[in-house]
């Protein structure tokens, strides 16, 4: 840049020269007459020289400025991935056990019912509730259930385990007069996508023990697919 400057500024005062001759002096170089800038046109390029080289030390000065720029613009976006990658890795961590609480029966009732565990034991990754006692599949994968249940023989004891709309697997006694305390349980594998729902409905005319923490819905993340 200085050099380009320099040239232009030494063609300009050539050609001022050539045109006024009366703002030049003479002088004797090596046997011979030549003329040279007047005091003030020398001045003015010493200036224009300072300014080239002012205006060089500043190009480069953006140059490494923008150069920082980048560099801290890649280190940032690294850091937001390696964010959104711990981020992703903490959803994938999936895993619950929550249990039918209460000091009573649950049922039976006039019609089937979704059982809601309100006695969360474990909640990694927050994709039970407990308000509505759905499982919502926080990302596509392989999910592994469990589903037991405690209760007496005046009623049927009977919970069945449904996807969507689908029912997947089930846990069933019969009434009996003669047997007073039932246990029950199944366990499932589901292949699952994000946003599929999971959860366990007590049968019409059915009922089991709410209390001590007898009746369980539990599952967890296997792998992601």
């Amino acid at each position: 840049m200085t050099f380009t400057v320099l040239s232009f500024v030494f063609l300009f005062c050539g050609l001022t020269l050539a045109q006024d001759d009366a703002n030049a002096n003479d002088i004797e170089i090596n046997g011979q007459m030549q003329s040279v800038c007047s005091p003030d046109m020398c001045d003015l390029l010493i200036k224009f020289g300072a300014m080239g080289e002012k205006l060089q030390v500043i190009e480069t000065r953006l140059k490494e400025t923008e150069t920082r720029l980048n560099n801290s613009e890649n280190r940032l976006r690294n850091s937001e991935n390696q964010i959104m990658d711990l981020i992703n890795k903490e959803r994938t961590k999936v895993i619950f056990s929550a249990a039918a609480g209460g000091s009573g029966d649950i049922g039976p009732f006039n019609t089937a019912t979704t059982l809601i565990y309100r006695a969360v034991i474990t909640n990694i990754g927050g994709a039970y509730s407990q308000y509505t006692g759905i499982f919502t599949a926080p990302v596509a994968g392989a999910y592994y259930f469990t589903i037991f249940y405690h209760s007496g023989g005046k009623y049927q004891g009977k919970l069945l385990l449904f996807k969507n709309n689908e029912l997947m697997v089930m846990t069933h006694d019969h009434q009996s007069d003669v047997d007073t305390a039932d246990n029950g349980g199944n366990a499932v594998f589901l292949q699952l996508q994000r946003g599929d729902h999971v959860y366990v409905r007590l049968d019409e005319n059915c009922y089991v023990w709410g209390y001590e923490h007898h009746t369980t819905f539990s599952g967890f993340l296997v792998s992601q697919i």
